[in-house]
């Protein structure tokens, strides 16, 4: 059930005449251990231009989608992590990763580096050796390859399982599930290293992907939710992406990060939200 750390998979790319080998993320790895350390994760909501960045410079930092773009702002001399996990960011907003990645530590689902390998297949040639597969749980990393794509790519193990519900997940050590919620089963992660659970935006899984590698604490800074209509802080009202957040808050984004709060916070690791505008949505994220 999920992913075995001992038999990893990993994907080739042939591009041009070279062929490189991302693997997928394993948290017994040493390089990923973040030792404990207050782990802070910027989204992309509009309350970052109000955020006061002086303090957290210095902090381990991992970004998501567009909120990498604060490099060009501010020297952060910790990136331990940058996710990316659907493949439309990299079709919608392609600028973002050709002016400020560099070779941060990449973090993202097999769609994405299937469209970077069409997009930016010089970041792929260069950086390679930082990046790691992430995958959702239910869904193994082979399931959604396209044909021609998967016939370039090496697997190792059983990974073409079909979708699983969470519910099968239940009684699985590395998962947290709840399957009476409803309209559908939420759960969190314990080690994406046996793949993340989704609860409807990427700061979910960047907050696992913390968790897994032992940071110490989470701090979570914008995660608005309530101003999804808004443009996010690196768009303009004239190229701001659809967001489909509204429709999520209530029945899996806030009850996803409540229960994810609770258990990281039993498990030693407490969660904070810093974000004034939903910070009244959580009753579990305030450390």
């Amino acid at each position: 059930m999920g992913l075995n750390a001992a038999m990893a998979p990993s994907a080739d790319f042939k591009i041009g005449d070279k062929t490189i080998t991302i693997c997928a993320f394993d948290a017994s790895e040493a390089v990923q251990n973040l030792h404990q350390k207050l782990v802070n994760v910027i989204a992309s909501g509009p309350s970052i231009t109000d955020l006061a960045f002086t303090e957290l410079l210095d902090k381990p930092t991992i970004f998501v989608n567009g909120s990498i773009s604060l490099t060009n702002q501010y020297h952060f001399t910790h990136i331990v992590g940058y996710v990316i996990s659907d493949a439309r960011f990299i079709s919608h907003q392609p600028e973002i990763l050709q002016q400020y990645y560099t070779g941060q530590p990449l973090y993202a689902t097999l769609s994405v580096f299937e469209a970077m390998a069409i997009t930016h297949p010089t970041l792929l040639l260069m950086h390679h050796q930082a990046m790691r597969i992430l995958h959702p749980v239910d869904r193994p990393l082979a399931t959604k390859a396209k044909p021609s794509f998967f016939s370039k790519l090496g697997f190792k193990g059983k990974l073409l399982n079909k979708k699983k519900s969470l519910t099968e997940f239940k009684t699985h050590p590395n998962f947290v599930i709840d399957d009476a919620h409803k309209p559908k089963p939420i759960g969190v992660s314990l080690d994406i290293t046996y793949g993340f659970v989704e609860g409807g935006t990427v700061a979910y899984i960047a907050a696992q992907l913390a968790f897994s590698r032992q940071a110490g604490a989470i701090h979570l800074y914008g995660i608005d939710l309530l101003n999804s209509d808004q443009p996010r802080f690196y768009e303009s009202t004239d190229n701001s992406a659809p967001s489909k957040l509204s429709k999520a808050i209530t029945d899996r984004i806030v009850p996803s990060f409540n229960l994810l709060g609770r258990v990281y916070k039993d498990q030693g690791v407490p969660v904070t939200n810093f974000s004034p505008i939903s910070k009244d949505l959580f009753n579990s994220l305030n450390g």
